[in-house]
């Protein structure tokens, strides 16, 4: 069996992996012991999305702590697509939903902002980052989507980064299709993803948003979409025309 089909988990941790040893905290040990149940001598793969992914053996584990031996670079970090989902917060199960889903398809950001008819008016990030962690885990993938401060989609907009441009999903019907936008100019660069809150975009934002140079309206299909469903399938979209899901898997982490 290929040395990347032995280790038993793979875990994202914030410390350096230009060590030999590292210590985990409280919460990565129990999860190691309790909820995987492994034990000494156990392999897993780290990664803290810098230094790629080690391979590290479990040392032992005490009353809060756990140690790993680290072993050899298993793989090197690749750039994930510079591709950000903008949305409206919506409710707690479907947000879980949407972070969940968006980190396995390798976005870059996620960023909360508030609308008019924005339902939700609070986002805990903490939760949101811990989401994506586990994504990043489960998915194979050596980062974690960064996760920006929650903030109204006036201020979002007013200091939007020069050279990223906005694909905002348009529920009106005014949006050409996806992929005839893709086609006319291209998916180089920096590119977001905005969607909105389930009652949709009032119409002063939808005014102001086309009236900015770099938000260019597009459409998902002749059906009314929720509003995570809207966000993963123009997130899905758009990298497979990028060409992203043309790049090889890699090697499966866990055991047959």
């Amino acid at each position: 069996m290929a040395e990347r089909e032995r280790v038993k988990a793979r875990l994202h941790v914030e410390q350096s992996l230009a060590v030999a040893t590292l210590g985990l905290d409280a919460a990565r040990a129990h999860y190691l012991r309790h909820v995987l149940r492994l034990e000494r001598g156990d392999r897993i793969a780290v990664f803290n999305g810098r230094d790629g992914e080690m391979a590290a053996r479990i040392d032992g584990f005490g009353k809060g702590w756990c140690t790993l031996s680290l072993e050899e670079k298993r793989r090197d970090v690749t750039p994930e697509p510079d591709l950000w989902l903008v949305f409206a917060p919506i409710k707690r199960a479907r947000l879980d939903f949407l972070a969940e889903k968006a980190t396995e398809l390798g976005v870059a950001a996620l960023w909360p902002v508030f609308t008019q008819r924005t339902i939700v008016s609070r986002v805990n990030t903490e939760r949101l980052l811990a989401t994506c962690v586990e994504a990043a885990e489960q998915s194979e993938r050596l980062t974690v989507p960064t996760i920006h401060a929650p903030a109204a989609l006036e201020a979002v907009l007013a200091r939007w980064p020069s050279g990223r441009r906005i694909l905002m999903c348009d529920e009106t019907g005014g949006g050409a299709p996806l992929a005839d936008v893709l086609a006319r100019q291209g998916t180089d660069g920096p590119h977001a993803v905005l969607t909105g809150p389930e009652g949709g975009f009032a119409r002063g934002e939808l005014d102001a948003l086309r009236k900015l140079p770099f938000v260019t309206p597009i459409g998902l299909g002749p059906r009314v979409l929720r509003a995570d469903t809207a966000a993963l399938a123009a997130l899905a979209a758009f990298l497979a025309l990028s060409g992203d899901r043309l790049r090889s898997p890699p090697p499966r982490a866990h055991a047959s």
